[in-house]
């Protein structure tokens, strides 16, 4: 934070930049950029201000086909760490694609701006660029459950949760959506206090100002109509070991039943057998992989608990009624369709 003297009176400031990635997603970086227009309302003077930045300085169009000019390039951005434009914190807002954007000139400049003490965080999928300057290794982070799976493949070596936020180091990450609003607040808090925080919920309509490592995705109970408590338990211990993945007989020790009981709670629930529905949540996290990485199949076979490519593969098109190979053609064909300016 800054501090001015405006008739004696010192006031905080703090800026920002929102540096947007092509196709980032929209609803973090608006629910970030009105959470602080809120905050400024309150305040009665603008204590945050924000210039938005591209590599360019370009206008970038967002994952909804919506364009933003921004106020930078990147080459200004380096050039304002030295003089008095430079920010308090700097933001990479992106979205889908993000593993297809790896630029050198970025990282250099946002390991720059770590290492003269600014704040640097993301939105939504940003903590991959973030990992890719190396700013993340040994550090916690937050990234959407959904590229979780092929973020932490990529980086083993980022401590990756699927919190709604993470604050390490003067490192921020969210996981996107909503989350970037608590991310906000939380970052007001600390500026300003509760109160504030407060006064800017009841404007958004916000009933609870949620904490960082609240659940991203719904529970279980609600995500799947189940009720079984037995059930229940039984999948999250499926879905903490999918590389490695249990016996039927290791999984009815850990819940205390019978092999039995097992399948006729499954068959009852789940409508299908445990060893099936072990299979089908493999693999979809193996099309996650998929669609979110440059893993090899073979790798990303092995990520998923399988022995072999083939028996990968005759898995996969089994319930996908495609292979492993043509799910990341047909991924490629929509990132270049995109490109040209067709939004679908």
């Amino acid at each position: 934070m800054d501090f001015h003297d405006m008739s004696k009176t010192p006031i905080k400031t703090r800026s920002l930049v929102f540096f947007l990635v092509p196709h980032f997603t929209m609803l973090p970086f608006s629910a970030a950029v009105e959470t602080l227009r809120i905050a400024n309302r309150m305040l009665g003077y603008p204590a945050y201000t924000w210039r938005l930045a591209s590599t360019d300085g370009q206008k970038v169009y967002s994952s909804s086909g919506i364009g933003l000019e921004v106020n930078s390039a990147l080459a200004d951005e380096r050039r304002y760490l030295g003089g008095e434009n430079r920010p308090n914190m700097v933001l990479v807002c992106s979205g889908i694609y993000v593993e297809e954007f790896n630029n050198k000139s970025v990282n250099a400049w946002l390991r720059e701006t770590y290492n003269r003490g600014v704040a640097v965080g993301s939105l939504c999928t940003g903590a991959h660029v973030l990992a890719q300057a190396g700013l993340l290794n040994g550090k916690r982070c937050a990234i959407h459950w959904e590229n979780l799976p092929g973020f932490s493949e990529t980086f083993p070596q980022a401590e990756v949760y699927a919190d709604l936020y993470e604050v390490d180091s003067n490192l921020y990450t969210c996981a996107g959506g909503t989350a970037s609003l608590d991310m906000m607040l939380n970052l007001i808090g600390q500026d300003f206090g509760e109160n504030l925080v407060n006064r800017v919920c009841e404007q958004q309509l916000t009933d609870r100002v949620r904490s960082p490592h609240d659940r991203q995705r719904l529970p279980l109970r609600a995500r799947l109509g189940v009720q079984n408590a037995k059930v229940l338990s039984i999948i999250e211990l499926m879905e903490s070991n999918l590389a490695e993945p249990l016996s039927l007989l290791e999984i009815a020790d850990d819940a205390g039943l019978s092999r039995r009981q097992i399948e006729r709670l499954f068959r009852q629930e789940m409508g299908r057998s445990p060893a099936r529905y072990y299979l089908e949540i493999r693999l979809d996290r193996a099309r996650h992989l998929l669609v979110q990485s440059s893993m090899p199949v073979v790798e990303v076979a092995v990520a998923c608990g399988f022995v072999s490519a083939s028996h990968f593969s005759k898995c996969y098109r089994e319930l996908y009624n495609r292979s492993p190979q043509q799910e990341r053609a047909e991924r490629k064909l929509t990132m270049s369709t995109n490109r040209t300016g067709i939004v679908v």
